[in-house]
């Protein structure tokens, strides 16, 4: 009877073929901040800097170990998925149709192309991704092509179970814990059998993106459960629904090894690793490593993160440091009520502390003889900052109002 391993492990030797297994690394800046020893799978060092190169890897040698005439595959996605598939179409040799859709950055397509050169087609349908899904199924099936779904499939569950493969063949000793991402549940399907198999004290918890938590959504409820808002920050595992074969095997799962962490919150480890180690990683590749504050009890143990990619837009990086920033309590704004009297700026400016920093001033308008309002932004080096600040405000009667963690307001004046 072939077993769960011995599919994975077929798998991983496949894989050799075409790359090696990515580094597995004991990160010492980690491992002091948390008194353990952490460890991480850098999948963002693949060839298409994810994960995601496997399970496309392994559920098309299967197809053409089957069916050799199979000349056409299809998917549907605006990120990693369609990386691998690109990458691993221009592998074998066969034509590949991908579908994105028309608001995908120009980033992201153009990777898409240079790894799939010449095999693949790009087709940008819809402004929204259930469009561009329903137009790349309904191709596949006029021209008889094969499907190959980014995470609820048996071959692709297989692959992504290569990354248990080569961890356990590369430590001394199984880890305590291995923390990962999850998006639509495939790379959680695929090792949780593994490590049942091979390694069964082994603890793996689970990290989604508050915005998009639905594992934890489906556990709470006994049943596979659709959000009905899902927060695309995260984009490589804001997932509304998780597959049903991934559900079949996660379902069993208990909730205190499901852990969530912020949008803001990753932001703060996306920049950490670039300025202290130099990693680049994506908001998705980065949930395991910030999900290490929240999991507790793992102090003079082993852990394992699975640092699930680094297809980092750069573009993105202010908002990222905003982000971080307003989480961490160094960035706040205000709508201030500036008395339109002479000398007024230069006495709140004389409220700032010696590390305070103006960001953003702009007068919103002038509502009235007396008064005036205005948008300030401040940074600062350490949150107490504004507990002086605000004092000082208030002592000098200045009308304000802290709009930091006003989601609709910020988005409309910020």
């Amino acid at each position: 009877m072939t077993t769960f391993t011995d599919k994975a492990r077929a798998a991983t030797a496949a894989m050799r073929d075409v790359f090696p297994a990515t580094p597995l690394q004991r990160n010492d800046h980690l491992s002091a901040l948390h008194g353990a020893e952490i460890w991480l799978k850098r999948e963002d060092l693949s060839p298409v800097r994810s994960y995601k190169i496997r399970g496309a890897l392994n559920a098309m040698r299967k197809v053409l170990a089957d069916k050799p005439d199979q000349d056409t595959f299809v998917c549907a996605s605006a990120g990693n998925h369609a990386q691998g598939v690109a990458y691993v179409c221009s592998h074998f040799g066969v034509k590949g149709v991908i579908f994105m859709p028309i608001t995908t950055p120009d980033q992201k397509i153009h990777k898409t192309k240079v790894f799939g050169r010449d095999n693949i087609e790009i087709r940008l349908v819809g402004d929204y991704f259930d469009e561009t899904l329903a137009a790349a199924q309904e191709y596949c099936a006029e021209v008889g092509g094969h499907f190959l779904a980014p995470f609820d499939d048996a071959d692709v569950i297989e692959g992504q179970a290569s990354i248990g493969v080569e961890v356990l063949d590369s430590m001394t000793s199984a880890p305590d814990i291995v923390v990962l991402p999850v998006g639509g549940g495939g790379l959680g399907a695929g090792l949780v059998q593994y490590f049942k198999e091979n390694a069964p004290e082994t603890r793996l918890v689970f990290v989604e993106p508050t915005g998009g938590a639905s594992l934890a959504a489906s556990i709470e409820a006994g049943q596979l459960t659709t959000l009905d808002h899902v927060d695309t920050f995260v984009d490589g595992a804001a997932v509304a629904r998780i597959g049903e074969q991934n559900y079949q095997v996660l379902k069993g799962t208990c909730a205190g090894d499901i852990v969530s962490v912020s949008e803001d919150q990753i932001c703060t480890t996306i920049l950490d690793m670039l300025n202290t180690e130099g990693v680049v990683l994506e908001p998705a590749g980065a949930m395991s490593i910030e999900a290490l504050k929240e999991i507790g009890d793992i102090e003079g143990k082993r852990v394992l993160c699975i640092s699930s990619g680094g297809n980092f837009d750069f573009e993105r990086l202010p908002e990222v440091k905003e982000r971080a920033q307003r989480y961490s309590g160094v960035k706040k704004y205000f709508v201030l009520r500036m008395p339109q009297r002479p000398g007024a700026l230069k006495e709140f400016l004389g409220m700032l502390g010696p590390n305070d920093d103006i960001a953003r001033f702009e007068y919103l308008k002038k509502s009235a003889r007396n008064f005036g309002s205005v948008l300030i932004g401040i940074e600062t080096v350490e949150p107490d900052n504004f507990k002086i600040l605000v004092r000082k405000l208030e002592e000098a009667g200045f009308g304000y109002r802290d709009i930091t963690d006003d989601d609709t307001l910020s988005e409309l004046i910020v």
